[in-house]
Formats: structure tokens, sequence, C-alpha cells
């Protein structure tokens, strides 16, 4: 499977693809406001790729992986311009009680591996290399339930696109060749009312989610609800149904009474999870809102942009200029969701991407 010439047979994006694993760390951070922290960090980013190939070394079919991404504020002072295109604060969304919140952020670190110590030492080897120029803000430890079940008792990310497929909806291609082979990254925790939802009947629950709890089949139309999650986010354009890659985890201390899923969607572009959040709290219409949101409150919100790993090992210790820290590109307009034609992007093929 040959590069296609958009990506210049040069880039190789990061670990975007992998397949699912057994493990996961999710670690959001941010990084200290002074010029010696960013430097280090600049510096990380170039010796990236051979920390986890040391780590791998352990044990090569453990699948270890990390893929690192980039919030808008950090992505200005780390590396100035040129920016990705459409990257930006992660848009909180309010209706009604419902709250897509955004929280503090700079960069994510998703680590995935077939075992979690694996996943453990990475993270570990990280903070040792940038610890002290970071905090950090939210660590999630994740792992696979039971038949890949959320801990609702659903199959989680039976419709993620694979193959070509998977190329094409996660990955930045011609449309913003200065980052083709990147990825937007949404990411969000979500803590479950598990009391509440266990009084539902296993009907209740399935009309919730769109799909039956035990054989992972999707509900037929006429018995599947507008406000269903499985309807809800799904986007169309010209009758075509445009997906993104997801690998959620879920996670818990069941001492402390706490169970969630952490959601993490990637992205060719962001508007089309932005979408997918807009039905599931605002509704489609409107007020038709994701009733599974009754349940389940999340508690963190944020995008990144997670660069190609040829961008990442050729990123040098040079700080961006003054004006480009200074000045970063105007914030979007958020008075107004776009609507689901606006999601069309004319951005062509990327098949045939090499992943790492």
């Amino acid at each position: 499977m040959s590069a296609p010439e958009e990506l210049k047979q040069t880039v190789l994006p990061q670990s975007v693809l992998a397949p699912l694993t057994r493990a996961a760390i999710f670690m959001v951070v941010c990084v200290k406001p002074d010029r010696e922290s960013y430097s280090t960090v600049r510096s990380f980013c170039g010796g990236l790729a051979g920390l986890i190939r040391a780590v791998e070394f352990r044990d090569i079919e453990a699948g270890l992986t990390c893929v690192v991404g980039f919030g808008s504020d950090a992505w200005d002072k780390l590396f100035g311009n040129p920016r990705p295109a459409e990257l930006h604060r992660f848009r909180e969304i309010r209706s009604n009680g419902r709250h897509a919140v955004s929280t503090p952020g700079d960069i994510l670190f998703h680590v995935r591996a077939r075992r979690m110590d694996l996943c453990f030492e990475l993270v570990m080897q990280i903070m040792q290399s940038i610890g002290e120029a970071v905090s950090t803000v939210d660590e999630v430890h994740g792992f696979r339930y039971f038949e890949d079940r959320d801990v609702m008792g659903f199959v989680d990310g039976t419709e993620n696109p694979r193959g070509d497929a998977a190329l094409e909806a996660a990955l930045v291609g011609g449309e913003d060749a200065s980052f083709a082979g990147g990825s937007y990254v949404i990411v969000q925790k979500y803590l479950h009312d598990m009391k509440a939802w266990n009084t539902l009947s296993t009907e209740g629950q399935e009309r919730i989610i769109g799909r039956r709890k035990l054989s992972d089949v999707e509900l037929e139309d006429a018995e599947k609800p507008t406000s269903a999650h499985s309807a809800l986010t799904v986007i169309e354009e010209d009758g075509k149904e445009i997906k993104i890659l997801r690998d959620n985890m879920p996670f818990g201390r069941p001492g402390y009474g706490e169970f969630g899923t952490y959601f993490i969607g990637y992205s060719r572009t962001p508007r089309i999870t932005e979408k997918m959040l807009e039905n599931m709290f605002v509704g489609r219409p409107p007020g038709n809102y994701d009733r599974l949101l009754d349940f389940s409150r999340a508690v963190t919100g944020n995008l990144f942009f997670a660069p190609s790993a040829t961008f990442l090992e050729t990123v040098g210790q040079e700080a961006p200029t003054v004006a480009a820290i200074a000045a970063p590109p105007p914030e979007p307009d958020l008075s107004s969701s776009p609507s689901v034609r606006d999601t069309s992007l004319g951005i062509g093929s990327l098949k045939g991407v090499r992943d790492e």
C-alpha cells in the first residue's frame, strides 16, 4: 500500500490508526507559562519516538503506541506559524442544563498497549522528561471491559471505520498540506449515574442507545427513537455517512462510586465531532437531545491537533517569534453552529497512507 501523492511520500502519521488494545492511559497536561518550559517541551517532541521505541522493546508484541496532541493556545507558543487550519479551543455547549464543558489542557498523551504496565512505564518516562515543565490536569487509566463493552453494558465502537475508510476519516490530507498526516482529537471524560441507569429495563436502555444490549444489533428504524444515541451521532452529507475514529475506554473507581467512559475521537476535521456533540447536547432538531445525557455528565472537554510523526521529529528547540506568541489567530465565531452541509470538505483521497 503506497502513500498518496499529497503526503509526498515523506510524511508518516502518528499511530492514530493503531488497533484497539486492552489498556490505555489518557493524560492531559498544561505547560508552565515560562520560556524554559516551552523549550523543554519542544526538545522533548523530537525525542518522543525514541522514548516510545525504548519502552516498546520490552515487549514488541504488546503493541505500545503513543499519540501526542496539542491545544490551540499551546500550539502558538510551542510552534508558532503556520498552524493547523481548524485548530481552536474546544467549543463549549450549554442547553437546558446539559453542558459540554471546556476545560484546561495544552497537551494530550494517548498511550495504548495490550499491557497496562507498558502504558504506565511510558507515561512515567514521559513525566521524567517534561514533569518539571508541565502540570497534570487529568489522568485516566482505561481498560477493555467484557466484550469491548462500556460500563453501562453496551458494546462501544461498533461503527468505527476500517482500512481505507479509517484513513479517510482520521487523517488530514491536501486540504491543509502543511499538516497532512495529522489528526484533530476531541476528548471528553464522562461520569455515569449507574444507580439510576440500572433502574431502567433492558428495553429502556436499548431505546436510549439504539442497539440491542446482548447482540449489539442496531434497532430497526421503526423501533429506534430519533433521540437514540446511535441516531444522533450519525452525520450525513449528500446521502453519505461521515465517520470519525473512536477509541473510547471505560474507567472507574468502584470504591468511590465513580464509573465512566473516556471519549476520544480522531477526525480529519473537528467539525464532524462538533456536529455530533451539538446533536447530543442541543438536539436534532433542538430539544430532541440524547437521553443518555440524563445519566452521563461530561466533566472535561478538549480539542487537540496530533501532527504527523514527521513533524514531531523535525521540531527544533528554537522558540517561535514573539509575534506568534503575542498575537494568535482569532478564535472562530461560536454564536452559531455549523450545519451538516457545512461539513463538506472537498478534501480528496487519503487512501494508502502508511500508519506507523
